[in-house]
C-alpha cells in the first residue's frame, strides 16, 4: 500500500543552517533528476523577476519566501516531514512515529510537490514556495549563468509532472493499493488506475446536512495517514482494511470504483 499526500503550502525552514543542500539524485525516484533540475532552475529565475508575485500566484506576505527561492541550490535541508508543517502534517504528527513506523512512512507515504514532483517523508529537502497550479513559462526565465533555457521551461507544472511521473511512478505503484489524500491540484500530477485507488473524503454532518470544510478535511486525512502508519499487526493492504481501520475513529461509507471513478472512502464527523 502507498499513501499519496499533498504538501503544505507553507514550509518551516530547517533549524540547522549548516545542514547540507539538496542532492536531487538522493530523492525518491532519482530518475526524475533532470525534471527536478529543470523546475528548480526555472523557479530560481522566476523568483527574482519583478513580476514574481503574479507569476507564482502568491500573496504579498509570502514574498520573503519567494525571494528565498533564489538560494535553493545552497539552502539547508531537513527531512520532508519537518519541512511540511501544515494542518495535515500536524494531525499526522510524524515526530511521534517510532523508528519502525518512520521507516514504514519512508516507504509508503509519498508527498507530491510542484518543485520535486514527489518525495518520501524522509527525503531531505529545503523550504520553498511553489504550488502545483503554477505555470513556469519561458518569459520568467533568464539567460544568465544557471538559467533554464527557454525551450526547457516546464510550463504548467501539473502537466509537466504528469508526463515526468507517468512511467517511474507507475512502476513503483505496481499492483499496490493507493490511498489518495491529495487535493485536486496535486491529484492531476498522477492518477493511478481507479480500481486500485481509494480516494479519501471528509465531511462534517450537522442536522443531516453534510459539507466539506477544508481545514477539517486536511486534519482527517492526516489522522488517517497516522493511523495507517501506526497500525499494529499486519499492515493494511486492501480497501476493506483501510475502511475497517478508519471506522475506529469515524463513521465511514465505502463506495466501490466504477468506470474511471476510484473507490471512495467517506469519513463522516
Amino acid at each position: 500500500m502507498l499513501i499519496f499526500l499533498p504538501p503544505s503550502e507553507g514550509k518551516t525552514p530547517p533549524t540547522d543552517p549548516g545542514a547540507p543542500p539538496v542532492d536531487l539524485r538522493s530523492l525518491t525516484l532519482p530518475e526524475l533528476d533532470l525534471a527536478r533540475t529543470t523546475v528548480m532552475d526555472a523557479l530560481i529565475q522566476v523568483s527574482g523577476h519583478e513580476q514574481a508575485q503574479q507569476m507564482l500566484n502568491v500573496g504579498k506576505t509570502v514574498m520573503p519566501q519567494v525571494r528565498a527561492n533564489a538560494r535553493l541550490v545552497s539552502a539547508p535541508t531537513a527531512p520532508a516531514h519537518e519541512i511540511y508543517t501544515g494542518v495535515l502534517f500536524e494531525a499526522l504528527d510524524p515526530a511521534s512515529l517510532s523508528p519502525e513506523q518512520l521507516d514504514r512512512a519512508s516507504r509508503q507515504a509519498l508527498v507530491f510537490s510542484g518543485l520535486f514532483g514527489v518525495t518520501s517523508l524522509t527525503d531531505r529537502i529545503p523550504a520553498y514556495r511553489l504550488s502545483m497550479g503554477v505555470s513556469l513559462s519561458a518569459q520568467g526565465t533568464g539567460q544568465g549563468p544557471g538559467a533554464a533555457p527557454a525551450q526547457q521551461a516546464p510550463g504548467r507544472l501539473g502537466s509537466f509532472w504528469k508526463a515526468a511521473l507517468d512511467e517511474p511512478l507507475s512502476r513503483l505503484i505496481g499492483d499496490q493499493l493507493v490511498v489518495d489524500c491529495r487535493s485536486s491540484s496535486y491529484g492531476q500530477a498522477h492518477r493511478p488506475a481507479p480500481e486500485q485507488t481509494l480516494m479519501v473524503n471528509s465531511f462534517t454532518e450537522r442536522d443531516g446536512q453534510r459539507k466539506v470544510v477544508t481545514h477539517f478535511a486536511k486534519h482527517a486525512r492526516g489522522l488517517l495517514t497516522g493511523m495507517l502508519l501506526r497500525a499494529q499487526g499486519p499492515a493494511p493492504e486492501t480497501v476493506d482494511d483501510v475502511a475497517e481501520l478508519a471506522s475506529r475513529r469515524w463513521r465511514v461509507e465505502l463506495r466501490p470504483a466504477t468506470g474511471r471513478t476510484p473507490h471512495q472512502l467517506d469519513l463522516i464527523d
